[in-house]
Parts: C-alpha cells; structure tokens; sequence
C-alpha cells in the first residue's frame, strides 16, 4: 500500500475513566473488577500516588528512552491507523473498533518457558510499574508519528516466565473475533494477525508492551488493551490486541512476511538505505506537517539497538 494522504481528523477522543467504562458497556460489578487497572494509567512509576490525568497531556518526556520530538497530536494518533482487522481505510479502526470488547481479556504465555501462565490482562498490567514513553513510529508506508505510550517493558514479562535454554524467538498473536472485527471477515491477510522477534529483540530495554497512551487507557484503535511496540521497527511489526506470546526455538512466521515475502521481512529494522520494492524508504511524512524529513537509521535508535545486528547484511536481512 503506498502512503496516503491523511484524511479529516476527529476531536481529541481521549475519555475520562467513567466514560470509558460507560462506551466499553461494563457494568457496575465490571468497573469494580477493572478499577485497580484503571488506576495504574494514572500513576506514574515511583510516584506513590494517583495524578490527574491533565498531567500527563501536559508533561514534557524526557526519560532516558524519550524522544526530544515534541508528541504529535492525539486527534492524528488515534485517527490514522493501520489495523486491518478493522479495515484498510486509515480511518476505519476510529470508525469501528470502539464495538471490541477488551475485558475480560487474558494473554496465555507459554512455550519454552519455565512457568507458563494464562493470565487476566488487569493483573497482568499490575504486576509491573507502568512507564511513560515517547517513541518515534515509523510506518512502511513512508508516514511517521511521535507517540507517548504507557506500558511495561517486555523484558520483565519475560523474566517472570523463565524462557529456557532452547528458547531464541517470541512469537505474538493477535485477537481475530470476526464478530467484533469486521476486517476479519475478508481474507486480505491470514488470520489471526501474527508477528515475532528475536530474543534478544524482544528483551531490549526500549521493547515495551502499551496499556495506554498519554496516561490514559489504550484506544481501541491503538491497540488495546495490550499491544507491541518496537520503536526501531516498522510499525507492522507493533502487533495489536495481542493474547498469546509464544516462545520457540524456531523463527516463527509472521503475517505480513508470509503475504509477500519480497515486501516485508521478519526484522524490518528502519533503514533508510533499502528501499520497499515500490518506494523510497529515504525519507518520510510526518502526519501534521506539510514537507518530508530524512529517515533515520533503526528511526533514529541506531546508538542503542545497531549493536544487535552487528556483522549482519541488512539488505539481506530485511
């Protein structure tokens, strides 16, 4: 698919924790049972308390994994998305996606590990201190956005389930309900949604699992209620509505690597220097502003990540 221009955007969706339960269609005895998670998206970690939601909109990130780029705006965010599973159109997922329902929500964690779980995504999200992070995206198509997400890091997922010896991959899957997924219905890709890393990708410190963004829930359309995101990668590779993580041995197979091999590898590192088979991948559209900019090497994370890579042919390894 080749980039597109961005379409009309909506208002600023982001909803007070009332009013997302109130859309989500939980009830009394449900908004009990997902209040302790609803309160870990107001807390920042070593804060000791709860903060008014306003203060994350108005915090400037500077972390140690924070860009220096200001945010782009939520009403960009949450309204240009790829998330085929709720069509192709970029404004489809904001259309159609508020009707998925994120709770009850498990993710099962099995594989070569030690201790494997299924387990409910509000103890899952609590069992860790949530962390504010600013990250560039980058899409294959040429489009980026700078996003403050709120999650996990991935690797302290993966410690507290054991992976053994033999274990060298992650393989995560994706929800595909084609009764609440309309994308779901046509075969344009195989379904469920499927993508991988390597180990030691997936243990990286700037590796995070999202539970939401700018200090609130995770939109529907972004992913919730827990998504991938690999800031040095393709935003393909950023899966969504994830319920299974499966560790092997094996290099699994990806969803957009199995639909065209030739277009879309398993690492999809963004390299400026290996362009797409119908497209310069030299420079990028940043949604809200009119010109291109250069696209960096690993998107600009080239000093924490290339080390990974090191004696590989990028080109090859795509």
């Amino acid at each position: 698919m080749k980039p597109e221009d961005p379409t009309d955007q909506p208002a600023d969706p982001r909803l007070s924790r009332r009013e997302l339960l109130r859309q989500g269609g939980l009830g009394f005895a449900g908004a009990l049972a997902l209040g302790g998670g609803l309160e870990l998206l107001t807390r920042r970690p070593g804060s000791g308390g709860a903060v008014a939601p306003t203060e994350f909109a108005a915090r400037t990130y500077r972390g140690p994994y924070d860009t220096t780029e200001p945010a782009s705006r939520m009403a960009d965010i949450t309204g240009y998305n790829n998330y085929y599973e709720f069509g192709t159109d970029k404004a489809d997922p904001a259309r159609h996606a508020g009707a998925l329902r994120t709770r009850p929500w498990t993710v099962t964690i099995d594989g070569l590990v030690r201790k494997p779980q299924t387990v409910d995504i509000d103890r899952l999200q609590g069992q860790f201190p949530l962390e504010d992070r600013l990250y560039r995206m980058r899409c294959v198509e040429g489009w980026s956005l700078v996003i403050p997400w709120l999650g996990f890091p991935l690797a302290a997922l993966l410690r507290r389930v054991e992976p053994t010896s033999a274990a060298r991959y992650v393989k995560f899957t994706a929800l595909a309900d084609p009764k609440q997924m309309p994308g779901v219905r046509s075969p344009i890709l195989n379904w469920p949604y499927t993508e991988g890393l390597r180990l030691d990708e997936a243990m990286h410190p700037l590796t995070l699992m999202a539970v939401g963004l700018d200090g609130r829930i995770l939109p529907n359309q972004n992913g919730a209620p827990l998504r991938l995101v690999v800031p040095w990668k393709y935003g393909f590779k950023n899966i969504k509505a994830v319920v299974r993580i499966t560790l092997t041995a094996q290099q699994p197979a990806t969803t957009w690597s199995r639909a065209a091999p030739d277009e879309y590898g398993f690492y999809a590192n963004v390299n400026p220097a290996v362009d797409h088979p119908r497209w310069s991948q030299a420079t990028e559209r940043r949604i809200g502003e009119l010109g291109r900019r250069k696209t960096l090497p690993f998107n600009g994370y080239g000093a924490q990540v290339a080390g990974l890579y090191k004696g590989m042919d990028l080109r090859r390894y795509f």
